[in-house]
């Protein structure tokens, strides 16, 4: 399972670009809302309807975590005390730990960008906290996997895709990415 946080004022091709892509693949994921209530607006003003909350999600089978970027959002998951602990365990079990835009700042913030390569939103390069930043669309290094915005989502998704054992290609070439 991969779970895609969100919350209030989050990214929403972030985060939908990335749940819509690997449902193509046919993996399996749920929007995990960080609050109690499952509707959550993004930063433009686009109101979703989460699949959980955080306290029903089953952190034992997530085989990725990923954070969208968008402000007030990436501070939010920053200041989720419960996101943050299960970001260290499943960075610390090898699990995906995945961030885009401004969300590798979470990362930081957490020392799991530390003497590992990563990528985010022009600017937040001092707070990947002990990384070698980079300017690449997507950065994977062991199990963390970065990228810089909403115009590298799509590359964000393939790359998890990837990661997770899927091969993007065809799904890829469906939606004219190449």
């Amino acid at each position: 399972m991969t779970y895609v946080f969100l919350a209030e004022g989050f990214e929403e091709i972030e985060a939908l670009s990335v749940v819509d892509i690997l449902r193509r693949l046919g993996l399996l994921v749920k929007t995990v809302s960080i609050t109690e209530n499952v509707q959550v607006t993004g930063s433009h003003g686009i109101t979703v309807m989460a699949d959980a909350t955080l306290d029903a999600v089953d952190f034992d089978s997530a085989r990725a975590l990923v954070l969208p970027g968008g402000l007030p959002g990436s501070d939010h998951l920053q200041n989720c005390k419960p996101l943050g602990e299960a970001l260290c365990r499943a960075n610390t079990s090898g699990k995906i730990v995945a961030a885009i835009c401004a969300a590798p700042k979470v990362l930081g913030a957490l020392g799991l960008t530390k003497n590992k390569k990563a990528t985010c939103y022009p600017g937040y390069e001092p707070e990947l906290l002990g990384a070698t930043p980079v300017q690449d669309k997507v950065v994977c290094d062991q199990n963390l996997i970065t990228s810089r915005g909403a115009g590298t989502a799509g590359d964000f998704a393939f790359a998890l895709a990837k990661a997770l054992g899927a091969d993007p290609e065809p799904v890829r070439k469906g939606m004219l990415f190449d």
